[in-house]
């Protein structure tokens, strides 16, 4: 049975920082029906985005699941979640109980609309779908300890998932520590934290690239408050990002070699991290991944028909999508047991570059203590005993 808990204690911006205006920002973001997603610029990439979430989700959930076993349940905290996006993710994940937090108030009460909206679909869809309970809280998590506000406080994790929002957090040193500690004190041993956020490394290396303290392409910006390009703070280095009719906010870079060390402190080990460019060369590769990208609507298809405008008005942003597609077509030419390509998939030139900014993450919990280990070792036993004893059972 499904159910759902919420929770509303966000603070003011009493201090001074950014956070109200994060919040400002994404409480006032328009939410548009799929027509006008269809319609915007950067429809591709927001899918293409999607996928990179999507992948990185599965990914994980089926590591816990072949780590746990498939009949064990799984609770998530979808750390800063907005609208909800990610519901249709934890539902396919079949997840037993989901918790969301966010700043941003109205957000929050959207999150709940589509979960509730969702249940009430699954009433009526074909086979057995599993529900899941949800709780859903308005807090920063910068400033306030969501364990506090859970509806059961020794709720525990297997995993914690902040997407695109992380960066948000590094404004300052306490900020930064207690988004940290809201995203893993709770975990599991060998529960994960996952995310997605913008690669410092490609942020200052196209800041160093550009004549000012600005750059950008025809859907998106991003300007550096600082002038000095070559002493960027660990904490509080502020840039102001634009994403066309998506983001309209302040941001702070993410030192990742900093994460990582102060991800210590809660026994995680970083298990990957990877450009959303080789991310998708690997993901793309698995029949999987190949066949979500195209139900998904990740890339573009090139050439377009005949009736269709490509999303770029610009002919050169489409270049390498035209030299593939040709050497495709001249490679096939006269192999009769083969069929000459009609489309590849693409995103503009534009498009690729604003996401190619970011990068996907996941962090596993280590045991917190040697009884832990224990612990863990002696579970892994019982479960080896019961299925031998299974075994032995259905032989006989």
């Amino acid at each position: 049975m499904a159910s759902a808990h919420s929770v509303s204690n966000a603070e003011g911006d009493k201090s001074g920082d950014l956070t109200g205006t994060v919040a400002k920002h994404y409480n006032e973001l328009h939410e548009g029906g799929l027509e006008d997603r269809v319609k915007s610029r950067i429809f591709y990439q927001r899918n293409f985005n999607n996928w990179i979430k999507s992948m990185s989700i599965s990914d994980i959930l089926t590591r816990i699941k072949q780590r746990n076993g498939y009949n064990k349940s799984i609770t998530v905290l979808d750390l800063c979640s907005g609208k909800g996006g990610d519901l249709l993710k934890w539902k396919k994940g079949e997840i037993d109980h989901l918790i969301c937090a966010d700043i941003a108030g109205t957000s929050v009460e959207q999150c709940e609309v589509r979960y509730k909206e969702m249940q009430e679909r699954s009433k009526h869809e074909r086979g057995r779908q599993k529900n899941f309970t949800a709780q859903f809280i308005t807090a920063d998590c910068t400033k306030q300890r969501l364990r506090d506000l859970y509806a059961d406080p020794d709720m525990t994790f297997d995993l914690t998932s902040c997407q695109f929002s992380f960066h948000y957090s590094f404004e300052s040193l306490p900020q930064a520590e207690m988004m940290l500690q809201n995203a893993c004190e709770r975990l599991k041993p060998g529960g994960y934290f996952i995310g997605t956020l913008p690669n410092a490394y490609e942020l200052i290396k196209r800041w160093r690239a550009a004549e000012g303290s600005s750059f950008s392409n025809e859907v998106y910006e991003i300007s550096f408050e600082s002038e000095d390009k070559q002493n960027v703070p660990l904490f509080g280095a502020k840039y102001h990002f634009r994403l066309e009719g998506v983001v309209d906010c302040p941001e702070f870079v993410v030192h990742f070699p900093l994460l990582e060390k102060m991800a210590e402190k809660y026994n995680m080990k970083l298990v990957f991290k990877s450009t959303f460019a080789d991310f998708f060369q690997q993901k793309v590769q698995d029949n999987d991944g190949r066949g979500l990208i195209g139900r998904m609507q990740g890339l573009e298809p090139y050439p377009p028909d005949d009736d269709v405008e490509l999303m770029s008005k610009d002919e050169k942003s489409y270049a390498n999508a035209k030299k593939y597609w040709t050497e495709k077509q001249s490679s096939a030419a006269g192999d009769n047991e083969r069929r000459r390509p009609v489309k590849v998939g693409t995103l503009s030139q534009a498009e690729w570059e604003a996401s190619t900014i970011y990068l996907v993450f996941a962090f596993q919990r280590l045991p917190d203590s040697a009884n832990d280990s224990v612990a863990t070792a002696s579970n892994e036993r019982v479960s080896l005993k019961r299925k031998l004893d299974t075994s032995e059972a259905s032989s006989s």
